[in-house]
């Protein structure tokens, strides 16, 4: 995500339209900012620099001084993957511990209760029989001000 909540795909989908760009990590281009977390793991990484770069848009990482244009050499794909490599074992260390300390406070009563609901039982009552009489799911939605994906985890009973 960006700073302003827009995802990462649209944000690209943006920068490849106007042309070749420079994308610098962390800073602000024109008027696109690109976070420092380019991407959800290496995979996403790699992509992400291939296609940009494929498409005329040169990829700097600022911090690591490492810039891709698409005529990159071994070595600059080697960075590439170790530095991806250690910012996805990051993540997943940090998911890890996360877990943990979820299961830990599940065992102490009352430390872990969970996200509270975004509709009480009445209300997921009355949208499960509003949508069985067949009204607009989208509308619904926007009337609770909850998202779509909420409202069908309602319908389907893992809402409550």
């Amino acid at each position: 995500m960006t700073n302003d909540g827009i995802p990462f795909p649209d944000v690209f989908h943006e920068l490849l339209e106007l042309g070749p760009v420079h994308v610098f990590a962390g800073s602000l281009i024109g008027e696109t900012l690109v976070e420092d977390r380019l991407a959800r793991n290496l995979d996403d990484l790699r992509k992400i620099v291939l296609g940009l770069t494929e498409r005329g848009v040169h990829v700097r990482f600022e911090k690591e001084n490492l810039t891709f244009t698409g005529e990159d050499s071994p070595m600059s794909h080697l960075l590439l993957s170790v530095m991806g490599a250690f910012a996805q074992f990051e993540r997943d260390l940090i998911r890890e511990r996360q877990r943990e300390g979820i299961a830990l406070a599940k065992q102490r009563e009352g430390a872990y209760v969970g996200r509270k609901h975004s509709l009480s039982p009445v209300q997921a009552k009355e949208v499960c029989r509003r949508v069985a009489l067949g009204e607009s799911k989208t509308k619904l939605a926007e009337e609770l001000r909850i998202s779509r994906q909420t409202l069908y985890r309602y319908v389907a009973g893992a809402g409550h």
